[in-house]
């Protein structure tokens, strides 16, 4: 009997020992592992990104414009594509993601020094590195709407240096690096309506309004000169979107499932919603309006895909396909505004109204979740826009005076009226010999 209780308490004792040792141990944070599921489909996301601005972007752009302004527009897209991608290995990475303090990082990555290993997480960081460049790509690219057929192309370099220096490197730290003062205060922006829609809508909208408009603007204004390139252009912004949305939750699980549906609901929803009216305002439903729809309704969705269900990609879809619709018209007959492509109608206005919006629709209420004190995360984000916005018209246009004294910013009265295929780039888009 006695060594029955001694061999009990040999095996209660161990048993804490063992209890205490594990505890111990599991207080010391293991090391991150590669998981190459995850890394597979961040690659693949990366691709998606990339596959936007080329040649997504660029041909939806390029069929929008005149038949002599074609070229010049694919260009614009892909030197902004190159540009980007040497300035952010430089320093752009580094001022956007190392820690720095809360509104700006420091040069600890220069050259993308110290990049190595896996980020904290559990996939490589270059590929992070990667996948945040396709969005420095895009967002740039997507400005180049508001100044077709009549920007100076060495302006159009310069400004994208710039403006990515300016405006778009602080916004992307403050609200996705770990140290950004947005991201402190919990303002949610999943891929980008901040980041992306909302910078890039109000420079461009800033922009064409000190450009000036197009000759003819706005009587005479031609409309597109090849829709099937636009839809071309906008079914591969609608494919890699996913990329871009669904890619942003850094990792192949549910809560990227979740966010593929929700930015697929909204962008066929808002389509439908901006082809009713057209239908009911003009008699005919466009091809070129469907697919513009599409676009209004993935940029009102992306900063809110993290937090809406199904039923908020629904009102967002159909708020983005009405809202959408008529800033276009707004912008370019009540503010006489040549924002030729409508960016900051549809990207612009999209972007802020999803980022607002999702203060009431990321409610359980509504299905989403992450959003539980609608007052409070209505006026985070209120603020976030308001203020991004504010660094948008201020840093475009100190960039429009620096263009203004060195590279010119339109082009001559001469060059417009034979389109700038020929006139800068000296190519022509379409042979009819």
């Amino acid at each position: 009997m006695k060594n029955l209780r001694n061999l009990i308490k040999l095996l209660i004792g161990g048993g804490l020992l063992l209890s205490l040792t594990g505890t111990a141990a599991g207080a010391e944070e293991a090391p991150p592992v590669l998981d190459s599921g995850n890394t597979a489909w961040m690659i693949t996301a990366t691709v998606l990104v990339l596959f936007m601005t080329l040649p997504g972007l660029a041909l939806f752009y390029g069929g929008l414009v005149r038949a002599k302004n074609v070229l010049s527009v694919l260009m614009h897209c892909f030197a902004i594509a190159c540009l980007a991608s040497i300035l952010w290995v430089v320093y752009l990475y580094s001022f956007a993601f190392s820690d720095g303090n809360a509104f700006l990082g420091d040069l600890q990555h220069l050259f993308l020094n110290g990049v190595e290993g896996l980020n904290g997480g559990d996939f490589p960081e270059t590929v992070f590195v990667m996948f945040q460049m396709t969005f420095a790509i895009i967002t740039p690219a997507l400005v180049v709407g508001a100044f077709v057929e009549r920007m100076r192309f060495g302006a159009v370099l310069l400004f994208t240096a710039l403006w990515l220096t300016i405006v778009y490197v602080p916004v992307a730290h403050w609200v996705w690096s770990s140290a950004g003062w947005m991201l402190e205060a919990g303002t949610p922006d999943l891929a980008g309506g901040i980041v992306v829609h909302t910078t890039a809508g109000v420079s461009a909208l800033v922009l064409a309004k000190m450009l000036g408009p197009r000759k003819g603007f706005p009587k005479n204004v031609q409309p597109p000169h090849n829709p099937g390139m636009v839809m071309i252009g906008a079914a591969m912004l609608w494919v890699g979107w996913f990329g871009f949305n669904a890619g942003s939750q850094v990792a192949a699980n549910e809560a990227a499932g979740l966010t593929m549906l929700v930015t697929h609901i909204a962008a066929a929803t808002a389509s439908l919603t901006w082809m009713v009216i057209e239908k009911i305002k003009t008699g005919k439903a466009g091809l070129v309006g469907i697919v513009t729809g599409m676009v209004a309704g993935l940029a009102t969705i992306t900063p809110a895909s993290g937090n809406v269900g199904p039923v908020g990609a629904l009102i967002l879809g159909v708020l983005a396909g009405v809202v959408c619709y008529f800033a276009c018209g707004f912008v370019k007959d009540k503010l006489g505004i040549d924002d030729t492509l409508d960016v900051f109608a549809v990207h612009g206005v999209g972007g802020i109204m999803g980022s607002i919006l999702l203060a009431v629709l990321g409610t359980s209420t509504f299905g989403g979740s992450g959003v539980e004190n609608v007052g409070a995360q209505l006026k985070t984000q209120l603020i976030g826009v308001g203020v991004t916005a504010a660094l948008s018209v201020v840093g475009t246009v100190v960039i429009v005076f620096i263009l203004k004294a060195t590279t010119g910013l339109r082009v001559s009265e001469e060059e417009e009226n034979e389109g700038l295929d020929k006139s800068v780039h000296g190519e022509s888009a379409y042979s009819l010999d």
